[in-house]
């Protein structure tokens, strides 16, 4: 039996509508295009390229969809706060926003946060990194967890849970913990100040994980459970892995140079002693925890895109309603 009779009458059971760059680009409308060239270079992270089209293209869109989205959940708190009697204290918006090491996250949720704050309704937009939250370098190495940075088990939970419980309680303001790739470790007494924003975008390796199911049926709080919406940025490993070796050897020739680098020992590397280090850092970190704790968590998101080898997004995959 041919495949095409085995499908014949089959029915499309996934929870996504996918669309390619073309067809989401026109779901812009008429919208203007508030950034230019100067923001988008002063936006993007290291070796992460960003043109000007792409964001027209790609994350105006994007945006489009979530001013109507953060609209209607207004609309719906209003609402519920009237029926309650409530005292219609503003509460934000929580965008989660998730992926692998170097698959361009922190440019993404950058570009977003830009867009997001020139709509009117919502002129205030938060962005805080999940990596505030890891554990101090002096804990992990004490608990054997240094070469499981990143990992699920290498963050300070609680810490993290009770700043999302206050800032969707609509407290502030509500301090957040500074992480510095420089030093690879928390900074001391620096904080971000999160102060009842519209909209406050998470990002981070692990923040669209679910939380383990009780066996009692008692509520266990995760991250994501705070979500109001979610995004995924995916790309083949092969492509991570590539971007991830060219950011280190990028890296190597700036920031490795300077003396509270924590990857200064990396500086005087030759170009191959650098890519087989990068390599080894990768295989033996970041995609493990890219198959056992990030990538399963893709299909848990509202929305993803999904990048090629030069980047660019090639399709978004939109969760039907």
């Amino acid at each position: 039996m041919s495949q095409a009779m085995d499908c014949r009458g089959c029915i499309d059971v996934s929870p996504y509508r996918r669309f390619s760059k073309r067809e989401w680009a026109a779901l812009r409308a008429d919208t203007p295009l508030p950034l230019d060239e100067s923001d988008v270079e002063r936006l993007r992270g290291l070796n992460e390229p960003m043109s000007l089209a792409e964001v027209e293209q790609v994350y105006l869109p994007l945006s489009r969809l979530l001013n109507l989205y953060v609209a209607a959940t207004q609309g719906l708190f209003a609402a519920t706060s009237r029926f309650l009697g409530g005292n219609g204290a503003k509460v934000p918006y929580i965008i989660g926003l998730g992926g692998s090491v170097a698959v361009g996250k922190s440019t993404t949720a950058r570009i977003l946060q830009a867009l997001l704050a020139r709509w009117p309704h919502h002129p205030q937009v938060a962005l805080v990194p999940t990596d505030g939250f890891l554990l101090a370098n002096a804990v992990l190495e004490a608990e054997g967890l240094m070469e499981r940075k990143g990992f699920p088990e290498s963050y300070d939970l609680p810490r993290l849970l009770e700043f999302m419980s206050h800032v969707k309680a609509g407290r502030g303001p509500v301090e957040a913990p500074v992480y510095s790739h420089l030093i690879y470790d928390v900074v001391p007494d620096r904080t971000i100040s999160v102060d009842r924003p519209d909209v406050m975008i998470v990002e981070g390796l692990n923040v669209l994980q679910p939380a383990p199911l009780p066996r009692e049926g008692k509520a266990i709080p995760y991250v994501s459970d705070y979500f109001d919406f979610s995004i995924y940025v995916d790309a083949a490993a092969e492509h991570i892995r590539e971007w991830y070796i060219e950011r280190f050897l990028a890296l190597r020739k700036t920031a490795f140079t300077k003396p509270e680098s924590f990857f200064r020992k990396y500086a005087a590397l030759s170009d191959g002693e650098a890519r087989e280090v990068a390599a080894g850092l990768w295989t033996r970190i970041n995609l493990v925890n890219l198959v056992e704790n990030i990538l399963p968590t893709r299909q848990r998101a509202d929305l993803i895109l999904t990048k090629s080898a030069d980047h660019s997004v090639e399709q978004v995959a939109l969760r039907k309603i």
